[in-house]
């Protein structure tokens, strides 16, 4: 071969070479989104996956997105999320409580994957947590209720008695009670956290119990369906449910999941993730109490709005003392701010909550 060829040789290998460096450098990140429902048209699920193609509608090319929904809490958890590091995926977010504990234990078979649990508390050196303050939302939407409410009884859906839902059990009352201090909670837990047909029933329990305003925890809009059915007022949760029951609809609780996927996602490609935990809330945008009703009077909706422009600026904190349990017990002194330590633990109903929670806690 003279030095001609070996010339040509070498400069289409070299330009081989540099296609093939190419090729990688273009190779998409690869994220993946695990779901305890189905994604639907509204709720947890679907607000979730509004937050994954926010991530798509941002990076393009740059990010290939996947989804696994309807996964149950447990072995099936455990397997999906292995299944989804296994596939190349070097970002994987679980979306419910239960996925915790299968996910920290994949994690440590996938050093070199990032995982993101949400509403959880453990981390580990390639999982981090983040978590929303929908006890922010619940506050608000406790505003309204009592002004709402005729019979001076609220009703709530709850789905699993852990910190987060009690939370947000007991900011509505707080809300409520801002606004009549003798305000009366109901609550009824179904144990999943998606199950319309287990979510209509306890709302109507809640309705033949007294209740005419119905807050809920789970996914689905069926609260908020049965509610309008019987001629009662309820709240959208996790995402705008207005369009499903009109004359019902009193204001949606949300989440805007999409700020922090994007983070998190420029977060791996820049190289800069660290694990941790990340709580967010109404003033980062994420939380917020959307779509108020026009049947709520102008006055009620200046003091949500109020409210919500202190919390957004740093100065309202739902859980401020003095915080009294429903056995009477102080569990804050008068004027001290929960911090979140306080929060994580919230294991008791405040005054104004009826019944016990189940299972001891």
């Amino acid at each position: 071969m003279n030095k001609r060829s070996l010339f040509k040789a070498g400069l289409a290998a070299a330009v081989l070479a540099a296609s093939s460096l190419s090729a990688f450098a273009a190779e998409p990140l690869k994220a993946a989104w695990v779901y305890v429902g189905p994604v639907g048209d509204a709720g947890w699920t679907y607000a979730h996956d509004l937050g994954r193609k926010a991530v798509e509608k941002k990076f393009g090319a740059k990010v290939k997105t996947t989804y696994v929904e309807n996964v149950p809490e447990g072995a099936d958890a455990e397997r999906v999320i292995r299944d989804l590091a296994a596939q190349g995926n070097k970002i994987i977010f679980a979306t419910s409580f239960g996925f915790m504990e299968p996910m920290l234990r994949v994690a440590q078979e996938f050093p070199d994957v990032k995982f993101e649990h949400a509403t959880g508390y453990k981390t580990a050196s390639n999982m981090r947590i983040y978590d929303a303050s929908f006890y922010q939302d619940t506050y608000l939407a406790g505003i309204i209720a009592a002004k709402m409410s005729k019979s001076g009884t609220l009703g709530f859906v709850g789905s699993f008695p852990i910190p987060e839902v009690l939370r947000n059990i007991n900011g509505f009352t707080l809300g409520a009670q801002s606004v009549n201090p003798n305000i009366k909670v109901k609550v009824v837990w179904i144990n999943t956290w998606f199950d319309p047909p287990k979510e209509s029933e306890a709302a109507q329990s809640l309705i033949n119990a007294g209740a005419d305003v119905l807050l809920q925890n789970t996914d689905s809009s069926a609260v908020l369906q049965t509610a309008e059915k019987n001629g009662k007022y309820a709240f959208g949760w996790d995402s705008d449910m207005s369009a499903f029951a009109k004359k019902a609809h009193l204001g949606s609780a949300i989440a805007n999941w999409g700020p922090y996927y994007e983070r998190a996602i420029n977060d791996v490609l820049n190289g800069t993730w660290k694990t941790g935990r990340t709580i967010l809330g109404v003033p980062d945008g994420v939380n917020d109490l959307i779509k108020i009703s026009p049947e709520v009077p102008a006055a009620t909706k200046a003091q949500v709005d109020k409210i919500k422009a202190e919390m957004k600026a740093g100065k309202f904190e739902v859980f401020t003392g003095p915080i009294v349990t429903n056995e009477g017990k102080e569990v804050l002194a008068k004027g001290k701010s929960a911090d979140q330590a306080w929060k994580d633990s919230v294991n008791f109903y405040v005054k104004g909550v009826e019944g016990k929670i189940p299972s001891g806690k």
